[in-house]
């Protein structure tokens, strides 16, 4: 029985160690007595004992290499440390496995040199400014390079450039100075932009305001032409209606006696009397002469005594009559 089960557990042994299942996107490098052999890609596979080995367990699947900082030297002779980040993948288990010893610690070192060889040729401000043209070189290089390890190089990406203490100092100082230059020449265009804006609006306001001088000036001419052409109308209007009414000269001195008599009645102390008024008066006061007190009683009564007195006084001079004459017109005679 002992027997028995000692042949079982060097079955069960024998089973697991030669039945092997390799999962998806991983490869196994197999080698007989020690020389290559085959490659085992995914699903079931039975390993011969003593004969067979499982050289290698290589992953298929895309990998990242997340490498520290190195110390890089640019052309202007500034120190940076500058970390990486390959990303690849195994290709071919067989080279990955028989190309070189620690391939990763190979790739590490392609990379450093490779980067080293690259911003050796750049200035800081070119190496912080040309990322991609950086990570385009180092993919072709690396990719190149690996070919021979059974590596595919997809890309690199440069983590972070840390310039030394003192060059980030001056480049945090020029960007500051760069933001208040910006900064001063946005105010000075904004402040030249405010005293444009504020010309033309007075401009505009001086313009605004002789346009409403000179329609203000044109409305006022326009009426005052207007009441000047309505005035000489009416006038016009009046001499002709005088003119159609077929006045004679009698009624003519008349209505100028009346004006003199209205403008007798006013306030002031010195009359003008217009000559042919003053010939009127004197026709009037003749024909009362010629046909006698009556006449220029019905004319005027209250200025009877004053003629009377100017009729019988013959020894009266022209001063005399003159004077007379003065008294009938401020009696209302005329």
């Amino acid at each position: 029985m002992i027997f028995i089960a000692i042949l079982f557990v060097l079955l069960v042994v024998f089973i697991f160690t030669t039945i092997n299942v390799v999962g998806q996107g991983h490869a196994y490098v197999i080698e007989w007595l020690g020389s290559y052999q085959t490659t085992w890609e995914h699903g079931l596979h039975i390993k011969i004992p003593i004969f067979q080995k499982i050289a290698k367990r290589v992953s298929l699947k895309e990998q990242v290499a997340d490498f520290p900082p190195q110390p890089v030297i640019t052309k202007d002779n500034v120190t940076i440390q500058i970390d990486t980040v390959v990303y690849y993948s195994i290709v071919d288990p067989k080279l990955f496995a028989y190309g070189a010893e620690r391939p990763l610690v190979a790739l590490e070192n392609l990379t450093a040199t490779t980067l080293r060889n690259i911003i050796g040729e750049l200035e800081l401000d070119e190496t912080l400014t040309s990322r991609d043209t950086i990570n385009g070189k180092m993919t072709n290089i690396l990719d190149e390079a690996t070919d021979p390890w059974g590596i595919r190089v997809h890309r690199v990406e440069l983590k972070n450039i840390i310039p030394p203490r003192d060059i980030q100092e001056s480049m945090e100082k020029q960007m500051r100075a760069e933001r208040e230059k910006r900064q001063t020449l946005l105010e000075a265009e904004a402040h030249r932009q405010s005293i444009i804006t504020r010309a033309e609006g007075d401009k505009q306001a001086l313009v605004l305001k002789a346009e409403a001088e000179r329609d203000a000036q044109i409305a006022k001419a326009t009426g005052k032409a207007e009441s000047i052409r309505l005035v000489y109308e009416a006038e016009a209007k009046g001499l002709e209606m005088l003119a159609n009414a077929n006045m004679n000269g009698n009624v003519l001195a008349l209505k100028k006696l009346d004006a003199l008599k209205e403008l007798s009645n006013g306030q002031a102390t010195k009359m003008i009397i217009p000559t042919d008024v003053l010939a009127a008066t004197s026709d009037t006061f003749l024909k009362g002469e010629m046909f006698g007190e009556g006449y220029r009683d019905q004319i005027n009564p209250s200025a009877a005594p004053a003629a009377r007195k100017l009729a019988d006084d013959d020894c009266c001079d022209s001063n005399e009559r003159s004077a007379v004459t003065k008294e009938m017109v401020n009696s209302n005679y005329v």
